[in-house]
């Protein structure tokens, strides 16, 4: 039985790393398209404080910070990197997903980045 219960306990470990790296590769994408130019560029209009390698950032938009306070629900952040005109039609900011500049997948990327912030 003993044998048993550490061959469950070790099972689940690895799989919460494997779940973690998963993430963890998804948040580096994100980090990618956050600053590719031909796609996301998120830093031409915000600033990213808590990311030592932003040099330098825009200032259009609100900052990337507390993330995860300001969007609790992902799918609130998701429709605004969608198309932020829906909640807003004042918004400067491009609606990645409705005009094809980002996959989905691509959005599930950066979000995983920008959660992290």
């Amino acid at each position: 039985m003993r044998i048993k219960m550490t061959f469950l306990l070790s099972l689940v470990a690895l799989l919460g790393l494997a779940n973690l790296n998963a993430v963890a590769a998804d948040s580096d994408a994100g980090r990618k398209l956050a600053f590719d130019k031909n796609k996301g560029n998120c830093i031409a209009c915000h600033a990213i404080p808590s990311d030592p390698k932003v040099e330098a950032a825009g200032n259009i938009g609100p900052a990337l910070a507390g993330m995860k306070a300001r969007f609790p629900d992902t799918a609130k952040l998701r429709a605004q990197i969608w198309d932020a005109t829906v909640a807003n039609p004042e918004s400067v900011m491009p609606p990645f997903g409705r005009n094809k500049i980002l996959t989905e997948q691509e959005i599930d990327q950066v979000i995983d980045y920008v959660m992290g912030l």
